[in-house]
């Protein structure tokens, strides 16, 4: 079974800019948005935006408060 094609496009372009994705000035938020969230949006599914509009018990993603960890912000989230 292969992948679906919006995963290979996610891989490529990650590839293709990897040294900017190490270069310490992309952070978390901006990999969330530009492949974390496509990955489980797009490619499986999953309502990470919630557009269905389900009450917090029922989505599929609730997104939670960015904690300080080392000086430095994570964001929490929390799959389901």
């Amino acid at each position: 079974m292969s992948a679906p094609e919006e995963i290979h496009e996610l891989i490529e372009r990650f590839d293709r800019n990897l040294d900017t994705y190490r270069s310490g000035r992309y952070n978390e938020a901006q990999a969330r948005q530009e492949f974390i969230n496509p990955f489980f949006f797009n490619a499986l599914g999953w309502d990470v935006y919630n557009r269905q509009g389900y009450a917090e018990a029922y989505k599929d993603v609730i997104h939670e408060d960015a904690i300080k960890m080392k000086g430095r912000f994570k964001l929490k989230i929390a799959l389901y």
